[in-house]
């Protein structure tokens, strides 16, 4: 009776690990450290696991007076930000926030970003519930994660 139950319960462990993943799932996140009153960068990579297109649409944290989505692009040979009032994403793709592309921006830090720590953010999204995500301050691209 027993090798059953381990047996079922083995078995529910598995289909469980092979069951698709659904919704928006937010990985790799990190933020650049910083000093207080100065700007500070979010990184991370979301997947829309579900059928339909999504939009973020935007970002909260009181680790900063104000949050807004960034674009970096080269012109000519001139690296430009701008910011996005919202940033598409596709059905069953991954949307990759990283340095020299897509970022948040952190502007006028309330206090330290320390490396070893970690910063509160809240993704809002257009057709899903918003996502908490903790991102540990780090040193730079170096950890910029896929």
């Amino acid at each position: 009776m027993k090798k059953l139950l381990a047996l079922a319960a083995a078995s529910l462990i598995l289909l469980t690990a092979c069951a698709p993943k659904e919704g928006i799932e937010v990985r790799g996140a990190w933020a650049r450290a910083a000093a207080p009153g100065e700007n500070g960068a979010v990184y991370f990579v979301i997947h829309n696991y579900s059928g339909a297109d999504d939009s973020l649409v935007g970002v909260s944290t009181d680790a900063a007076q104000t949050v807004e989505i960034h674009e970096s692009s080269m012109a000519g040979d001139v690296m430009e930000m701008h910011m996005l009032p919202s940033v598409s994403l596709p059905a069953g793709e991954d949307v990759k926030f990283s340095t020299g592309g897509l970022h948040l921006m952190l502007f006028n830090l309330q206090r330290e970003l320390k490396i070893g720590e970690s910063i509160e953010i809240t993704l809002h999204f257009q057709n899903s519930a918003d996502i908490p995500v903790s991102a540990p301050v780090q040193a730079g691209p170096e950890h910029d994660e896929d």
